[in-house]
């Protein structure tokens, strides 16, 4: 536990992205290049600001909250200010600052049409305040209000600065993801209503797991709430069948757009389930995880076999989250420390890797003007040596090779499937398990088959006499930490795992798993 004025680095780390925005709204529109620059510097103090209290982290201290602060907010309905990080958080917390500055770095260079660069940076601090509160709330409505802050800012990213069909995509998003929220808010509603912490109900997120760990709620009534915060927490995910927004959002998205998507938004829903469901409501989580499990299952090779038959680089990328992402979901349905500590490295491993995945496909499409396999031809190694390579080193590590950041969160998911909770069907989840097996066969099926077709084979006699540009010197630097994040966790996994299992363990105690 820390104290005094240390408490308030993760306010400060949180909240400078949104005053920036609004010191960008204010700068003059003729200095771009200032705007630039301060998108830069205020991504770079944030993450600064992070940095120092990872430094300042007490890594024993198990699942106590650390740096947190607990004030008075909204009084009349029993809502507090109440932040804090743990070990559960501190990963998914460091990714966003760290991958929000590297986006204000690419964006120094890379504003795509129609510009407006004051704008389309300010949006992206605006989401990265709602991102990172995410992580760090321990109030349901402080949670809720974090979470919805992210939707607006998207919606515009995709909706103005995406391609062709960039409205129909930001809609799509912004519907789906609403239509959750209506049904997580209800349930927040309920466990409010239901609960009692010294004879008063309350929205803090610490009492009410302690409340359900001594069986303040009945099983019926957290049957009924799991169904609201699962529809919310599913869509952002997103888990099959509620996954259709995420190809379309990712497809017309601007390249920082689908950056901060599949890297960070994604996290906040599988995120929700290790926070909120499973502490809060456990009785419900252990009815629903084999119904979890299953559609984990069906979305690892669903998407798998959609990825082979796509025609676009970036749609196909966008449906490889949704694979990734059943894994991380698997991992939770287990209800074992193995599980949720494998589903937290996944999340990090998929946000790094695939983040830059998205980073190289962009790259690919400013050069080319496309992003059609058939069109790209093949030969991208030859053409463009830089960028080709490290587009397949990230591939393979996305495959799930060993020693690279992409293998431990899978095959402890896998590990975690063959020997789940006492409470769940042990026969059913290693069926689980044999399907996240073909769907990891597939997944390197799809990649090998891609990587063949754009950066293998004789370059096309259209790009040969084209005066297109390797990896520019604004890439290079955005690119690097994430290129040697892959294999830092690739070769040492107790980075992530080192900092979440005394959390995990301390959650699992409350949840009695």
């Amino acid at each position: 536990m820390n104290s005094g004025w240390e408490n308030w680095a993760i306010s400060i780390a949180t909240f400078l992205p949104l005053v920036g925005a609004l010191v960008i709204a204010f700068t003059p529109r003729e200095r771009d290049r200032l705007v630039r620059s301060l998108g830069v510097l205020i991504t770079a103090g944030a993450l600064i600001a992070g940095v120092v209290m990872a430094m300042g982290f007490d890594y024993g201290a198990g699942h106590g909250l650390q740096f947190e602060v607990n004030a008075r907010w909204i009084p009349v309905i029993g809502a507090r200010y109440h932040v804090g990080i743990d070990g559960i958080s501190l990963p998914l917390y460091l990714l966003t600052l760290a991958l929000s500055f590297l986006c204000a770095i690419y964006s120094y260079r890379f504003v795509p049409s129609p510009g407006r660069t004051k704008s389309f940076l300010a949006l992206q601090l605006l989401l990265e305040t709602g991102m990172a509160g995410t992580f760090i709330a321990f109030d349901l409505i402080l949670f809720f209000v974090f979470w919805e802050l992210v939707l607006v800012p998207m919606y515009f990213l995709i909706g103005i600065w995406g391609s062709a069909n960039r409205e129909y995509a930001a809609i799509k998003f912004f519907l789906y993801t609403l239509f959750g929220s209506v049904f997580m808010l209800l349930a927040f509603l309920g466990i409010y209503f239901r609960s009692s912490v010294n004879g008063a109900h309350t929205f803090d997120i610490v009492q009410l797991q302690q409340f359900a760990a001594s069986g303040g709620f009945t099983k019926a009534f957290q049957l009924v709430a799991f169904v609201g915060v699962f529809l919310g927490f599913a869509i952002k995910v997103p888990m099959w069948p509620f996954h259709t927004w995420l190809p379309d959002a990712h497809t017309e998205a601007p390249t920082v757009g689908s950056v901060l998507l599949a890297g960070i938004l994604l996290k906040m829903g599988t995120y929700g389930f290790i926070r909120v469901a499973l502490p809060i409501l456990p009785d419900a989580a252990r009815e629903w995880a084999p119904w979890i499990g299953g559609l984990a299952a069906i979305a690892i090779v669903y998407a798998a076999l959609a990825c082979l038959a796509q025609r676009d680089l970036k749609r196909l990328i966008a449906f490889s989250s949704v694979g990734h992402m059943g894994f991380v979901m698997l991992a939770i349905a287990t209800l074992t420390p193995i599980g949720i500590n494998a589903a937290i490295f996944g999340m990090v491993a998929h946000g790094v890797i695939t983040g830059m995945l998205f980073f190289c496909v962009g790259s690919i499409y400013d050069r080319y003007h496309t992003r059609e396999i058939a069109e790209l031809g093949g030969g991208l190694m030859q053409k463009l040596p830089y960028l080709g390579g490290v587009f397949a080193f990230v591939a393979i590590a996305s495959l799930g090779l060993p020693g690279l950041a992409g293998f431990w969160g899978e095959v402890m998911a896998l590990l975690s499937s063959y020997q789940p909770a006492q409470a769940l069907n042990t026969g059913l989840f290693r069926a689980f398990m044999v399907a996240g097996g073909v769907g990891t066969i597939l997944t390197a099926g799809y990649f090998l088959w891609m990587l063949q077709r754009v950066t293998m084979g004789t370059l096309p006699e259209r790009w040969r006499e084209s005066a297109l540009p390797d990896v520019v010197t604004v890439e290079w630097v955005s690119w690097l930490p994430l290129l040697l994040a892959i294999v830092a966790l690739g070769v040492f996994p107790r980075l992530i795992l080192g900092v979440t299992d005394g959390a995990v363990s301390g959650l699992m105690r409350l949840f009695g798993g």
